[in-house]
């Protein structure tokens, strides 16, 4: 049945492309442009210069002085807080490939790969404030409260699954060591990471891509009422429900549940997209698990915001 539904959206898609080539044109250019002029440069240099502390065990040396501290906040190695910390900073979806670029690098066991998961990707502030607060929202909500909101429902989640799922006392279970050659030189090892960075990009861009042109296709074809239209397609890819929030003429405290709710979800492009660099022994049930999880408590923390307001 999977795969039944699969070839008919990729057919469905093909006829779309072919009967409105316009609109599959503008589609494919807007999820290109964001690819390319947000993510690519924001993500790459990340992703090139954490490659290169994964493989030479920077990391461990960089963090030691603090990792007390975050084992016993938060349960985390060395190697989990940069996965943290990091993924706070940058965003979708790069903590998730934080995470298991040093799970197959034998750095952290997949316990804690996945627990991470539950917690470490998340929009960045940067998009938050920037998208979120002055584009959708129109600057009428604080920065600090708009982005305090979906931090705090980040940790409530993190605790539910640290203290209710995780199990501290498991047998940590680490990915089998690949057979490398023992020495490699700066260049060779530069060489490499680099190439591995620019494959996860052009997966991100493949993704992105997909998801733009079937959105416009969603909201060409779509007859019930608008509301749904936005809330759907929000869940389905969250620039694109974002925007059409803006456009939208809901009320405004209606606006800013939707807005963080979608964000904090993130949407099934997201999902993809953290599948693609998850590889095939981390899961991606628990992170959508706590996904849903997390857009509950986000909700909560909104409502009871906007009553105090």
């Amino acid at each position: 049945m999977k795969k039944k539904f699969s070839l008919l959206l990729i057919f469905l898609l093909l006829l779309f492309l072919l009967c409105f080539p316009a609109k599959a044109l503008a589609a494919s250019r807007d999820g290109l442009k964001l690819w390319l002029e947000t993510l690519f440069p924001t993500l790459l240099p990340f992703m090139i210069l954490t490659g290169l502390l994964v493989r030479t065990d920077g990391i461990t040396k960089i963090l030691h002085p603090i990792a007390p501290f975050f084992k016993v906040v938060f349960g985390l190695s060395p190697g989990g807080a940069y996965v943290f910390l990091l993924g706070l900073l940058t965003g979708y979806p790069m903590g998730a490939k934080l995470a298991a670029d040093l799970y197959y690098a034998g750095k952290i066991s997949r316990q804690e790969a996945e627990y991470l998961l539950t917690f470490c990707n998340n929009p960045s502030p940067a998009f938050l404030i920037t998208y979120v607060g002055q584009i959708c929202l129109e600057g009428q909500i604080k920065n600090g409260v708009l982005v305090g909101i979906l931090i705090l429902a980040d940790m409530i989640c993190m605790c539910f699954f640290r203290f209710v799922l995780h199990r501290k006392n498991s047998v940590p279970s680490f990915y089998p060591e690949c057979k490398r050659p023992i020495a490699q030189t700066t260049a060779g090892l530069l060489d490499s990471v680099i190439m591995n960075s620019f494959e996860t990009m052009a997966k991100l861009g493949g993704y992105i891509l997909l998801f733009s042109i079937l959105s416009a296709a969603i909201g060409h074809f779509w007859f019930l009422p608008e509301t749904g239209k936005y809330l759907f397609l929000g869940t389905l890819e969250i620039t694109t429900g974002l925007h059409g929030l803006l456009l939208s003429g809901f009320p405004y405290p209606l606006r800013m549940l939707l807005a963080l709710c979608m964000s904090a979800f993130g949407g099934i492009c997201i999902m993809a997209q953290t599948k693609s660099v998850l590889g095939k022994e981390l899961s991606l049930h628990l992170y959508a698990s706590a996904k849903c999880m997390n857009t509950a408590i986000t909700a909560v923390l909104t409502l009871i915001f906007l009553c105090l307001l």
